[in-house]
Parts: C-alpha cells; sequence; structure tokens
C-alpha cells in the first residue's frame, strides 16, 4: 500500500527530527586559521549529516547516466562517507557499463534534502543516518525499508597531545563535543557508561554547537581532547598537525559487544528504499544491491583511485579521501547480520531518547531480508 504524506508533515518531520545538531567548520591556531578555516568548511561542513543534522541548506551535486534503455531508477546520498562507498558505482553508471536499469545519482549536502524527496517519492533510493531511517519508517507506518548498513561509526576521539590511550584515560578529563540530544552524544555516553565512568560525573562534556568550537578549543590548549568525525578529522590533521587520533568510538563500542549472542555495531549510515518501489521493482533493487557492494569493496581495496572518484564528484577533495578513506569505516551489511547490528545499536538510542529513532523501536517488516 502506497505510503504519502503531506508537506505540512514531511516539512514537520524534517524540522523535528533532525534538530539539535550544528554544522563543522574550523578554527585552528592563530597562524593557521584563516587557511585552514576555509579548506575545512568547504571539505567537511555537510559530512556530520551522518552523524548529526545539518540545518544549512546548500546545492546538491548530481550524476545522470546515459539512457540505458532500461527503468530509471533515482538514488541519493549525503555528502561525506556513505557517498564516498558509491563512487565507483556512480562512475559505472554515468559511463553507461550498467545494463538494464538507468540509476541516476543525486548527492545532497544535508539529510533535510533527502527526507521530503525520498517521502514523496521522487527518490526511490537513499543513504541517510541509521537512527533516520527508523525515524522515517514509523512516521510513515512502514513506507520505508532498510536494505543494507553502508557506514559503521565515523566518531573519534582526538587530542592534543598523547593522554589517551583507552576509554578510562577519560576519566577526570574535559572532552569537547558537539551533538546534544543526537547520535554523538548517545554513542558518547554508552561506551563511557559501559566502561564504568558516568557521563555525569566522571568526566566533564562540554558541548558545543559546532565542529569548529571543538577544534579551537582543542588546539588552544595544550592536552585538550575532543569528539570528532571523519572525514572532518582527517581535513583538520592535515592543517593541525599535533591533532592525534586517540580512540577509534566504533572499535570501543564492538569491544563491548564482543560477548553479546546478536552483536550491534555504532552505525553511521544505512541505505533505504521505499516499501513501495521495492514490492514494485525487485529486481532493481536486487542489482542496485549487488552494484552497491561491488562499489564498496573497490572503494576499500582501491584507495587511491576511488579517492580521484570522490573527489570527481566534489564529496571531498582527493588528497583528504585517499587518507580519510581507510578511517571511515565504509561497509556494506545486508541480511541477518544487518538487522542483528541495526536494531541493537537502535535500542542503544531508544534506551536514551525514544524520539530518537521516532518514538517506538521499528518492527520486522524494518528490516529488507532477501
Amino acid at each position: 500500500m502506497k505510503k504519502t504524506l503531506s508537506m505540512a508533515l514531511v516539512l514537520s518531520l524534517t524540522a523535528a527530527l533532525l534538530s539539535g545538531c550544528g554544522s563543522p567548520a574550523a578554527e585552528t591556531t592563530a597562524a593557521e586559521t584563516a587557511a585552514a578555516e576555509s579548506q575545512i568548511s568547504q571539505e567537511a561542513e555537510t559530512t556530520a549529516a551522518e552523524t548529526e543534522n545539518p540545518e544549512a541548506s546548500s546545492q546538491t551535486a548530481e550524476t545522470e547516466a546515459p539512457d540505458a534503455g532500461g527503468s530509471t531508477v533515482q538514488v541519493m546520498a549525503l555528502k561525506g562517507p556513505t557517498a564516498m562507498g558509491m563512487v565507483k558505482f556512480m562512475d559505472d553508471a554515468e559511463s553507461g557499463n550498467i545494463p538494464d536499469y538507468d540509476f541516476q545519482f543525486t548527492i545532497a549536502a544535508s539529510a533535510d534534502e533527502v527526507t521530503p524527496k525520498l517521502v514523496q517519492g521522487s527518490a526511490d533510493i537513499a543513504a541517510v543516518p541509521a537512527n533516520l531511517a527508523s525515524v522515517l519508517f514509523n512516521n510513515t507506518e512502514g513506507g520505508v525499508e532498510v536494505l543494507a548498513i553502508n557506514t559503521l561509526g565515523v566518531l573519534y576521539i582526538v587530542e592534543n597531545g598523547d593522554t589517551v590511550h583507552s576509554v578510562e584515560d577519560l576519566r577526570g578529563k574535559t572532552i569537547y563535543a558537539s551533538g546534544k540530544g543526537s547520535t554523538p552524544e548517545y554513542a558518547l555516553n554508552y561506551i563511557l557508561s559501559e566502561n564504568g565512568i558516568d557521563p555525569a560525573s566522571d568526566v566533564t562534556i562540554e558541548w558545543k554547537s559546532e565542529h569548529s568550537e571543538c577544534l579551537a578549543a582543542l588546539t588552544s590548549s595544550e592536552d585538550a581532547i575532543a569528539m570528532l568525525p571523519q572525514p572532518f578529522v582527517t581535513t583538520a590533521q592535515t592543517k593541525v598537525s599535533t591533532i592525534r587520533t586517540a580512540l577509534d568510538l566504533t572499535e570501543e563500542w564492538d569491544k563491548l559487544q564482543a560477548d553479546a549472542e546478536s552483536p550491534s555495531a555504532l552505525l553511521t549510515g544505512v541505505v533505504v528504499a521505499r516499501t513501495e518501489f521495492i514490492e514494485e521493482n525487485p529486481e532493481a533493487v536486487q542489482a542496485f544491491l549487488e552494484n552497491y557492494q561491488s562499489s564498496v569493496d573497490y572503494v576499500n581495496t582501491n584507495v587511491a583511485e576511488s579517492a580521484q572518484l570522490v573527489g570527481k564528484y566534489d564529496i571531498v577533495t582527493a588528497d583528504v579521501a585517499e587518507k580519510a578513506i581507510p578511517e571511515c569505516n565504509i561497509t556494506y551489511i545486508d541480511g541477518e547480520e544487518m538487522k542483528a547490528k541495526l536494531s541493537g545499536y537502535l535500542n542503544v538510542l531508544f534506551e536514551q531518547n525514544p524520539a530518537s529513532v521516532g518514538g517506538a523501536l521499528p518492527t520486522d517488516e524494518f528490516y529488507y531480508i532477501q
């Protein structure tokens, strides 16, 4: 059954469900500020759309394949790690190397560009933040399904020093972070709590509205600590050599889940499709998944070549991409493993704030299992 929403409800969903997050820029030491701020803003400003909601609107970059003579499939992705995993697929489609289907891609700068198009049916498939997928499922009464996980966590603890080598080393420290009330806060609280550290009393978390503020604090004092996402971390490190990656929060999450019967994962992005599109075009969905999985494999094993494609599609510069791709946790996970990891992740968010997943955990119909 076709699920539709009024424009008013679409806009309400976008504003309410993606609120409370800032868009990053960059600010460094006095000698480096001007050059770093300009480039980091341009290259990494919209990346946090995949861990937080960016509120600034911007242009979308579109790629249109030659007419392949088959059904047209509209695909959207956010400018960041999820789009990086698609670049080989995008290039093949643009070159007319995919028979039977005409996959057309739009790279959006923010999630609030994707949501209304997906809900209203002008987009068929989209890469979106993992918790937004759950929100959409709940608010469209099953109008979308998740096809695969495409990006694990991209959050890192970084420092201007060499004092943090384990989560326990964060005890008693001040952590600068942005994204209060959204995925970064929930992820950090979970990792701290499960390691026996009370986020309210054992550490001081100074919440900033933008990543630029975190970076300014990081570079202005010795031994300062911050939580930042990729590829913003890599972009910043190219400008400020003293910034050190201390902890990968995805790895820390995995340590906590090592003995779980059905391990969850810290996730950034998933690929969803409209339920109606899946029901009416099962072969197209299968073709998409096969090509997307091949693209992810290519990106992870051919970093230099993939970085050139990332630059070609203006996601970030090729130089930044080549350094960032190995740290962006680009992946492809579908089927029962996808369900186990994603459902566990959403449960962690739900326990902290039900609204973060749309008020309720999604039912089994949310997970596309072939």
